[in-house]
């Protein structure tokens, strides 16, 4: 799928991997939907990158709030080719604590809430939208139509003390993909999943530079921490080459966390 003229929802749009995505996308031509809840970021870089984006308030766990950015998508655009997802948080907490008191459900819940059951609904309302439009012979038939990226993370395979909650949703980001693949595969929608390191990302400026320095070593090459452009990259290879479809790619330098 060529990316010129066609549009793209991408969630956590305003920041991060997900600005990185946006203005690659909108530089090759494309145009973008970016849903975020940083209402100020999100609008300023929609004002930066003019015509070719729009802004909608979104939290991903909402089926209101993501339709609304489908509908954005459908109004502005004129249909809706895409979906590359990257909101998300990071729940840290041990199972026990040092008095062995057990972990919060409640903040447990609502990572996999958020990281799960979000790539969820979004993957189920651009899908709807891009079949739909299958259906009425909108696009063709047997033909590359849409793509779906999630994105996962390496703690999926390599989680670290105190992040059932964030290990376990990306383990289920990475278990929706191949299944969704299959199932869309009727509609010409291809779903793929990208699993990053770790990357120079406003969560990273949040930890002191020591930790910092030890991440950076702990990547076999090159040693430092990925850049949001190079996840936009496979992004925008991701979308141009059809034949990547019901796969996990893990984008991380050969990092495996012990």
């Amino acid at each position: 799928m060529q990316i010129e003229q066609h549009s793209f929802l991408v969630t956590g749009g305003a920041s991060g991997l997900g600005e990185a995505v946006v203005r690659a996308i909108v530089a090759q031509g494309g145009k973008v939907v970016i849903a975020d809840l940083n209402e100020s970021a999100g609008q300023a870089l929609t004002d930066e990158l003019g015509a070719n984006s729009r802004f909608v308030r979104c939290d991903i766990t909402s089926g209101e709030d993501v339709q609304a950015a489908v509908d954005m998508a459908e109004r502005a655009f004129g249909g809706l080719q895409g979906s590359i997802n990257c909101a998300g948080i990071a729940v840290v907490q041990k199972l026990l604590d040092r008095e062995n008191k057990p972990a919060d459900l409640e903040a447990f819940s609502r990572g996999v809430h958020i990281n799960l059951v979000g790539s969820f609904n979004v993957a189920r309302l651009v899908a709807a939208s891009i079949a739909k439009r299958v259906a009425a012979g909108a696009y063709a038939s047997n033909a590359d139509n849409g793509i779906i990226i999630n994105t996962a993370s390496i703690a999926a395979f390599d989680g670290q003390v105190g992040q059932a909650s964030y290990s376990s949703s990306k383990a289920g980001v990475v278990g929706l993909t191949l299944p969704l693949a299959r199932e869309l595969s009727r509609h010409g929608i291809r779903v793929m999943t990208i699993a990053p390191g770790v990357f120079a990302t406003p969560m990273m400026d949040t930890i002191p530079e020591k930790a910092r320095e030890q991440l950076e070593a702990g990547v076999p090459y090159p040693k430092r921490l990925g850049a949001p452009n190079e996840f936009a990259k496979l992004v925008t290879h991701i979308i141009d080459n059809a034949y990547l479809n019901g796969e996990v790619i893990r984008l991380d330098g050969a990092i495996r966390m012990v």
